[in-house]
């Protein structure tokens, strides 16, 4: 069955809901020019109230080594997304030092662009739009005849999914996972619950 990651997440009460209604991943930004950034206190303290099971994720934009490290191991990141430029080098250093999972994220705006996929030392590909100056969270939807050409089995899905197409969407691509921010959202950062509810429901 396809995994769930609700990303973006700011509050408590957001993050609660996620795992109630049965999210596998929850996602924390640490990027600040987002308007979805949260301080690595505030995350720390929302995922120590969290579920085990439930996998926290913290996702970077171009960060230097030390301070994905240093948050990692503040938060207990259960995975590290790695949303910029990052080259294999920053992936397989993280992975060492760390000994966390690595999700990259490519954002394609043309079939040319998977041939810079490959030989990614990532243990997951996020595939997401393309949107110039942005690092994911924009809501444009993916071209599927991209994500066609990716193993689908280590492939998370982004890219303007949402309650009523997700689910043409698992049936066509079968990803590993898909991820939803800006689909749920009221505004910028607070997720809707009747949202959140039935992007879950429809995905399952």
């Amino acid at each position: 069955m396809t995994k769930i990651k609700i990303c973006g997440i700011t509050s408590y009460e957001d993050a609660a809901n996620a795992a109630k209604l049965g999210a596998d991943y929850i996602g924390f930004n640490f990027y600040a020019k987002s308007p979805r950034y949260i301080k690595a206190s505030r995350a720390r303290k929302i995922i120590e109230k969290l579920p085990k099971k439930v996998k926290k994720v913290g996702v970077f934009v171009n960060s230097n080594f030390g301070n994905i490290k240093d948050i990692a191991r503040l938060c207990r990141l259960d995975l590290v997304q790695l949303s910029g430029n990052e080259d294999n080098g920053h992936v397989s250093k993280l992975k060492k030092t760390l000994g966390t999972k690595i999700i990259k994220t490519f954002r394609i705006k043309k079939m040319a662009d998977i041939k810079n996929i490959k030989g990614c030392k990532a243990d997951y590909i996020m595939l997401d739009s393309f949107k110039k100056g942005f690092f994911g969270g924009t809501g444009i939807k993916i071209n599927l005849k991209f994500a066609g050409k990716l193993d689908s089995r280590n492939l998370f899905l982004a890219g303007g999914l949402n309650a009523a197409n997700i689910r043409s969407i698992i049936r066509k691509i079968n990803p590993y996972a898909v991820d939803v921010c800006s689909g749920i959202e009221s505004y910028p950062g607070k997720k809707g619950f009747g949202k959140m509810k039935s992007f879950i429901e429809a995905a399952r």
